[in-house]
């Protein structure tokens, strides 16, 4: 007997072998490589043809039509994208954001006085936060302001009409406590259609920031609108 087929067989079965292997990691519904393995040897045992499922396999069809060595890669690729979805999804669940801002800040603030089991549900007053976000809305969006530098600070002209004027009137001149806290002095005068404001500061540098923050930027200052939303939400905290 000639040696060249014996060599031939014996390098057919070292390809076939490696192929199985490969098939095996990547093959759809088997469980790791080894479970992958035993579960391709079962199929070669019972069709007793390694040779004929090699022949398949390098021509694309793979067992039970799986597709082949390229489709079973395709094939698991697929399902790893579609397990990853899946997990995704189940994290993110629903879309993080409500779609308004004033509603958003309602929703986080009922949620806080749900998981709170201390609220006093005859005191909570949701109306009134809801009231205070409005006008939240008219003197950012819709107020007018005209800024005047001083020699040692600023003055800000707010004017608006109807319900933004009201909102000018109760917001403005409550916020100038709060800057007088973080240290700069401030005062609010009335005017026929708004509120002025004047902010003044120690040093050069304050006199720069007071510039480049104007109305707006100076109205946010002190972070005190996050707690004062809950206070008002609990009725312990009167509107502005």
């Amino acid at each position: 007997m000639s040696k060249f087929p014996w060599k031939t067989a014996l390098a057919g079965a070292a390809i076939l072998a490696a192929t199985i292997y490969a098939y095996a990691q990547l093959a759809p519904g088997m469980n790791g490589p080894m479970n992958g393995a035993m579960g391709m040897h079962g199929q070669m045992s019972q069709s007793g043809d390694m040779q004929q499922m090699h022949e398949q396999m390098m021509q694309g069809q793979g067992p039970q039509g799986s597709g082949g060595m390229h489709g079973g890669m395709g094939q698991g690729m697929q399902g790893g994208m579609g397990r990853y979805g899946g997990m995704h999804g189940q994290q993110s669940g629903l879309p993080a954001m409500p779609g308004q801002d004033a509603f958003g800040t309602i929703q986080e603030v009922v949620a806080m006085l749900e998981a709170d089991p201390a609220t006093d549900w005859s005191k909570v007053n949701i109306a009134a936060l809801r009231e205070h976000l409005i006008d939240m809305n008219e003197v950012t969006l819709r107020a007018a302001s005209s800024e005047r530098m001083l020699d040692n600070g600023i003055e800000i002209a707010v004017t608006g009409e109807g319900r933004t004027l009201a909102a000018i009137k109760r917001m403005v001149p409550a916020h100038v406590r709060e800057l007088s806290g973080i240290g700069w002095t401030a005062k609010s005068e009335d005017l026929p259609n708004g509120v002025k404001r004047t902010v003044t500061g120690a040093d050069t540098k304050q006199l720069a920031k007071l510039k480049a923050l104007g109305f707006i930027g100076i109205m946010v200052q002190g972070g005190h609108h996050q707690p004062h939303h809950l206070l008002m939400a609990k009725g312990e905290f009167p509107m502005h």
